[in-house]
């Protein structure tokens, strides 16, 4: 393919059908209609025939594709764009352009946390290997995406039988720190707050919002060509230790629901699931990632277990959203990479009342809660994609198993559709060759599993290719994948989306405190005043810089001064960061703004031991009371707000303010907003903030006095009479105020 492909697309407009886009596949006439020569046969079978049902058609061509075509669709990985673009994960990597220069044809070798790959150039990938399911984490122009989309299908074209490439994306539209792995991208498409953001604007202005949040993502998605989103969390926040807390949308199950119902059929494009126009969801994390034992994430050893340690929360509070997401006909589902403890919980129900009999397996492992709860109990109809490195890394459960084993029994023994991690064509094509080739003969099979469970065969390939052939049918993805990199911009640029999203960043802002009515900070109380402003990072430098550009946006708003000790007002904007997401702590993710405090660390068993270590989560925390004293020693006032992408500990912070806002991965300029008077608060928090260490406390068998399972609104019936204040409340902060920082909490003006 030496030419670039947005620059010749030929295309065929059906009178009420769809259009027809093609580089080099044959376009077919017949009875006054178009059709693309998909499979290659140049008739208008019923692979070829767009006016028959998208699963119809995948049945069909699932009989036409080879086993090697089939296999290699059952996985997902990252892949990088060319040139223009160098990989920021293996900064060592150079790549070599292929003809059109957008994609990368070098060889790339590497390890990461989910593997080790050696892996080809982009057209042998796609022509040789067959790979049809890519993830992308890349942060391109909205045009160099939609030419590197296009020309990825214009390869695609070129094989034998035609299968457009699934291009899946973590979300795209919310502000926050780019992090691999959750956020990879952020701030080229309309910018909204983080998604706690989003469900504290929702709390104090309604779910409107959220319908133009979902109709702005389809758009921009779909402009782009980019049809596949891991997005969003259904997860409901039970442990406020979870790494993952801020790309949820906090702690209410109904409240979480509300937002999947609203979201889900927009971004799809109908209420009957995915469309020409819409962009397919990946509702993530099944059946919730919410009760981590004491936070600990399954990225690594310590937090493989879901802990249900209240009887019922498993359908209480973790399955709701989910059950939503299904009636929503969400195209595919998630599951987490942690396994429920029979040992560690409580006797749980399934959704027919019956208890679970919980299988120690990794939920993309786990036939019960995949096959019997999800599909035959919840009605689920889509295709389950697997998080990323569970074959490798992450495969809690079925250590015992070799990789072809693993990739069988996910997909024969589960019902995983979708492999995420690396490219493992030539283990899956060993999972399919042990069915018949005599393999366990000569090689005991691992104790507890069957033949069946751990090789792949046809019936199972077909089902998987079935399912993800299904969602690209009715994408409208055959007929025509390539969009214009021009309308892709415009789209993007669309006036009214990045409106809309500022709003909502003014609307997630939460008043939390505001002693003596010092906010908002409008120009008479500013009269004389000279005010010092402030940013605080767990990286210094980094708050140095966020100083600076704070000081920035205030210049011409007041008197800025530098010294503390002149100021009457002390404006301290304060972001603190925890943990690594990758890997464990030395002890549990603390949630304490702090800076050099000293802690507890754990045992393989995530147990406390008397070993210490110190955690800083903001550095310069410790100053935060001396320039109050300051200030305050001449009559001023101190402001600050609180970035919350944790339930942070607010005790050494709130103590010393007189004004206090939180906000969620929102742009400071929308904090600046609410702070001078310019939008009145209306958010509303979504996720209670715990009082401190004392109700987060583990015990020496590694028990929360909290229970893991259980959202911070209903932690109070649990946790003992010795830590309750007069109004019966242990777990919420309670501030200088006598205001309770829980769910739903948020002052106006």
């Amino acid at each position: 393919m030496a030419k670039k492909a947005s620059d010749h697309v030929q295309r065929r407009q059906n009178p009420g059908g769809p259009s027809i886009g093609v580089l080099s596949r044959g376009i077919l006439e017949q009875d006054g209609l178009f059709f693309k020569d998909i499979d290659g046969t140049g008739t208008v079978s019923a692979v070829n025939d767009w006016r028959l049902s998208p699963a119809e058609r995948a049945k069909e061509y699932a009989k036409i594709l080879t086993i090697k075509e089939k296999i290699a669709q059952l996985f997902i990985s990252d892949w990088r764009m060319g040139p223009k673009y160098p990989n920021r994960r293996m900064p060592d990597h150079v790549a070599v352009p292929d003809e059109s220069g957008v994609l990368d044809d070098a060889e790339m070798h590497g390890k990461t946390i989910f593997g080790e790959q050696h892996l080809p150039g982009t057209t042998t990938l796609l022509k040789d290997w067959f790979a049809r399911h890519l993830i992308f984490r890349d942060n391109p122009t909205p045009e160099d995406l939609a030419d590197y989309l296009n020309q990825l299908q214009a390869v695609a074209e070129e094989c034998e039988h035609f299968v457009p490439v699934s291009v899946a994306s973590n979300s795209r539209n919310e502000n926050g720190e780019v992090v691999f792995g959750m956020n990879d991208a952020a701030g080229v498409f309309a910018t909204w707050p983080g998604t706690l953001g989003i469900a504290a604007a929702v709390k104090g202005a309604g779910i409107e919002l959220v319908d133009q949040f979902a109709d702005c993502i389809r758009r921009e998605w779909n402009a782009c060509g980019l049809r596949k989103g891991y997005m969003y969390m259904a997860d409901v926040l039970t442990d406020p230790r979870w790494q993952r807390s801020y790309g949820t949308f906090g702690e209410d199950p109904e409240l979480v629901s509300e937002i999947m119902a609203h979201m889900i059929p927009r971004i799809q494009g109908s209420e009957d699931g995915v469309t020409a126009e819409g962009v397919a969801v990946t509702t993530k994390h099944f059946p919730g990632g919410g009760p981590r034992e004491n936070g600990f994430d399954p990225h690594y050893a310590a937090g493989q277990w879901n802990i249900y340690a209240t009887p019922g929360s498993l359908q209480k509070y973790h399955i709701p959203a989910f059950q939503t997401a299904v009636n929503c006909k969400t195209s595919s589902i998630m599951p987490y990479y942690s396994k429920p403890s029979a040992e560690k919980s409580a006797v749980q129900q399934d959704c027919d009342g019956r208890d679970i009999d919980f299988k120690p397996f990794g939920f993309a492992y786990n036939q019960f809660f995949i096959q019997e709860m999800l599909r035959n109990q919840m009605g689920f109809e889509g295709y389950i994609n697997s998080d990323t490195g569970i074959v490798h890394n992450m495969s809690w459960g079925v250590e015992m198993l070799d990789v072809p084993e693993r990739i069988g029994f996910a997909v024969s023994g589960a019902g995983v559709d979708v492999i995420s991690g690396l490219f493992d064509m030539e283990a899956g094509q060993e999972a399919y060759n042990r069915a018949t080739n005599g393999y366990y003969d000569e090689h005991p099979l691992p104790a507890g599993f069957t033949k069946e469970e751990l090789t792949l065969n046809d019936e199972t390939l077909n089902r998987a290719v079935v399912r993800t052939l299904t969602e690209m049918f009715a994408l409208g993805m055959f007929e025509d994948p390539y969009r214009d990199p021009a309308e892709a911009r415009k789209a993007v640029e669309t006036p009214a989306d990045w409106e809309n999203a500022a709003r909502v960043h003014r609307q997630s802002v939460v008043l939390l405190k505001n002693r003596d009515n010092i906010l908002p900070l409008t120009a008479d109380k500013l009269e004389g005043q000279k005010v010092y402003a402030e940013a605080f990072h767990k990286n210094a430098d980094q708050g140095r810089q966020a100083t600076q550009a704070l000081r920035e946006m205030l210049a011409g708003a007041c008197v800025l001064t530098d010294d503390v000790n002149g100021a009457d007002i002390a404006l301290l904007m304060i972001s603190p960061s925890s943990g690594e997401y990758f890997s464990a702590t030395k002890g549990y993710l603390e949630l304490d703004i702090c800076e050099g405090k000293t802690v507890c660390n754990v045992d393989e068993a995530g147990r406390p031991t008397d070993e210490t270590h110190e955690e800083t989560t903001l550095a310069g925390a410790n100053r935060i009371g001396e320039i109050a004293k300051a200030v305050h020693a001449k009559g001023g006032k101190v402001i600050a707000n609180v970035n919350i992408t944790l339930a942070w500990e607010l005790g050494n912070v709130e103590p010393y303010v007189d004004g206090l806002t939180a906000g969620f991965d929102t742009f400071p300029s929308a904090v600046l907003d609410v702070i001078f008077g310019r939008f009145s608060p209306v958010g509303k928090l979504p996720v209670t903030l715990p009082r401190g260490d004392e109700v987060l406390a583990v015990n020496a068998e590694g028990v929360c006095i909290s229970p893991n399972d259980v959202p911070g609104y209903d932690k109070d019936q649990y946790i003992p009479e010795s830590l309750k204040d007069e109004n019966g409340r242990a777990y919420p902060y309670r501030d200088t105020e006598g205001s309770y920082y829980e769910l739903g909490f948020g002052m106006e003006i």
